[in-house]
């Protein structure tokens, strides 16, 4: 898949991974490349400023814990996340229909 792809549909989809529950970092990248059936593999590069990036916008919350023996932040959606995500998932329905329009997708 093409990283353009991907352009302005990263955070809703690492939002849509997390409201699942609580995960770390590399734990949320695994969750994207399974629930994309491989097409997904994302760098910690491209992972990493995202999350810092919701987290300060209010869509996250974060805090630390031991996993494994190795310390590591956890992230959660919040409130202002879960309220985004609503918004992300009627704007996606709403773009993907027209899209499929003018393509003339049946």
């Amino acid at each position: 898949m093409k990283a353009d792809a991907l352009r302005g549909h990263l955070d809703s989809l690492i939002l849509a991974v997390v409201e699942g529950g609580p995960l770390h970092g590399y734990a949320i990248i695994e969750a994207l490349a399974e629930r994309s059936g491989g097409e997904l593999g994302l760098p910690t590069g491209t992972i990493y400023p995202a999350l810092r990036r919701l987290e300060r916008a209010g869509y996250l919350d974060s805090s630390w814990s031991t996993v494994g023996g190795r310390e590591r932040r956890t992230y959660s959606l919040s409130g202002a996340g879960e309220r985004a995500l609503a918004e992300h998932r009627a704007e996606w329905r709403t773009f993907s229909a027209v899209v499929g329009r003018v393509l003339g997708e049946p």
